[in-house]
Formats: C-alpha cells, sequence, structure tokens
C-alpha cells in the first residue's frame, strides 16, 4: 500500500517550467505503475503521463508530449514530473495516482491518490 502526496505546484508565467514531485510512502514503490492525471476548471480529469514501475517505460498525452518529462526515483519512493514550455491551458489540479494496473492510461487502475497541487500558468 503506498499514499502519494504531491507537490510543486505554484503560478508561473506562461513559457515557464514547474517540478512536480509526488512522494509516496510504503516498502514497495517499485512495484506500482504511477501516473499524473490533472483537472482543469469545468473539465473532467484528463490523463497526463504514466511510467512503470522499474521506470523503463513512460508515457504521455499528445497534449503534453515533447514538454513534459516525467521520471522516478525508486530509492527515495518519489516521481517527477517536470514540466517545460507551459502553456495557459495547462492550468489544473494535478494529482499523483499510485496503482497495479496494466492499462496505465486510465484512471481507473490506479488504486491510490493524493490530494492534488493546483498549477496555474498566466497569459
Amino acid at each position: 500500500q503506498v499514499q502519494p502526496v504531491e507537490s510543486g505546484g505554484g503560478l508561473v508565467q506562461a513559457g515557464g517550467s514547474l517540478r512536480l514531485s509526488c512522494a509516496a510512502s510504503g516498502r514497495t514503490f517499485s512495484g506500482y505503475a504511477m501516473a499524473w492525471f490533472r483537472q482543469g476548471p469545468g473539465k473532467e480529469r484528463e490523463f497526463v503521463s504514466a511510467i512503470t514501475g522499474s521506470g523503463g517505460s513512460t508515457f504521455y498525452a499528445d497534449s503534453v508530449k515533447g514538454r513534459f518529462t516525467i521520471s522516478r526515483d525508486n530509492a527515495k519512493n518519489t516521481m517527477y514530473l517536470q514540466m517545460n514550455s507551459l502553456k495557459p491551458e495547462d492550468t489544473a489540479v494535478y494529482f499523483c495516482a499510485a496503482g497495479k494496473t496494466m492499462n496505465l492510461l486510465g484512471p481507473h487502475g490506479y488504486d491510490y491518490w493524493g490530494q492534488g497541487t493546483q498549477v496555474t500558468v498566466s497569459s
């Protein structure tokens, strides 16, 4: 069992960068796929990026491909999302999720969710 906790959100101008972190408790962190989802104002929660337990495979939504980079440090029980070239449409609450799922792109396979961190990109 893991409990994710996000940090690193904030206010940034368009074109800027932020790095989100997700620290997860538990001794079996590497056994969990991890992902970032986001929910913008008036929008449904959407997939952003995911990474397998080993970190060997990563996945991105088309809207963030080439701008965001997901990574994890299993020794520190922490996952990261480096966000560059941020756009106003990236404004959302970003959620970290953990699960033992084969469907890394869908929210239903993730059993553990953080409370979210707000990212606001001003134009």
